[in-house]
């Protein structure tokens, strides 16, 4: 008997069969937010935090006011902000 794998046994397709991540944005503009919902899941800051907003430790943008959903520009950026309403 082998006591070593032979060459051909060892699956070698299962890089591409992986589940995604679900990165992306969850709320849109407009929309009404509560306290501690998700808006944005990412990696690294392409959303920038703006007023209302916190960053999580995995670069989670999410709520930190009950209120509405804004997308805006600064410096080249998207700032995501929530405002009262």
């Amino acid at each position: 008997m082998a006591h070593v794998k032979g060459s051909g046994s060892v699956n070698q397709h299962a890089q591409g069969k992986r589940h995604g991540k679900r990165f992306g944005v969850k709320k849109y503009a407009g929309q009404k937010i509560a306290v501690g919902q998700v808006i944005v899941r990412q990696k690294g800051a392409k959303y920038k935090a703006g007023k209302g907003v916190a960053f999580g430790h995995d670069w989670t943008v999410f709520a930190m006011i009950d209120g509405v959903i804004k997308f805006s520009k600064k410096f080249g950026k998207t700032v995501v902000n929530v405002v009262k309403g």
